[in-house]
């Protein structure tokens, strides 16, 4: 074996827009942890739809799905703090509904006496302040749907937001509402694991902008 097999490989360069560029340890690292908190969040919401669809009148599982619902909030805040986006003021946008939406259900944890889950069951107009987590979730998928023309991430973009809005307004019958939130947590787990076949590049964009912006500011 020779020497030069044996001496470590030059970094691959990337061509940006503001010129060339490589993909670091840390740039992967930042991309791992965006992909985890994807899947933290998309097993967390799944697990707990399936519990709220089979079990969702048991008060163990009430309470349980409560648990897995701030799990998912944690993966989603996860995701949002490492997730590369050009626009600053969009991320910035995305990041602030999630700190609403996480507000907004512990007030109404220390409020109401029930679940959560059960809260926002019998009193959708919590979804007033809760949603914003979920407009969050979609912006991702709308980031990645148009990033990378993914079919779930374009089927999920208008599917939370009108199963929120029907349960909102309660025009959404049951059967429906139950196969939708069916839909949405196996498109989720696709898009999560799906995530883990990308190259690191993919979800890092182009460095030579984001350093671009950051000595304009």
């Amino acid at each position: 074996m020779s020497d030069a097999s044996l001496s470590p490989q030059p970094p691959e360069v990337y061509a940006g827009y503001y010129g060339e560029f490589t993909i670091t340890a840390a740039d992967r690292q930042e991309v791992f942890l965006y992909r985890l908190g994807l899947a933290i969040a998309a097993g967390a919401f799944s697990f707990g739809t399936a519990l709220a669809i089979a079990l969702g009148d048991q008060g163990w599982s009430q309470g349980l799905i409560s648990g897995l619902f701030v799990a998912f909030c944690g993966g989603l805040g996860l995701s949002l703090t490492k997730i590369h986006i050009y626009l600053i003021p969009l991320h910035r946008l995305l990041q602030g509904f999630w700190f609403v939406g996480c507000g907004a259900a512990i007030a109404f944890g220390l409020i109401f006496p029930e679940p959560l889950f059960v809260t926002v069951l019998e009193k959708p107009q919590t979804l007033w302040g809760i949603g914003f987590l979920f407009a969050a979730l979609t912006g991702i998928f709308f980031k990645e749907g148009f990033c990378f023309r993914r079919l779930e991430t374009m089927l999920l973009t208008p599917l939370v937001p009108f199963l929120l809005l029907g349960h909102l307004t309660q025009l959404l019958p049951l059967a429906v509402a139950q196969i939708g939130f069916s839909l949405w947590s196996v498109l989720f787990i696709i898009f999560a694991a799906r995530k883990f076949t990308q190259k690191p590049a993919d979800d890092i964009g182009d460095k030579s902008v984001f350093d671009h912006l950051k000595q304009t500011q």
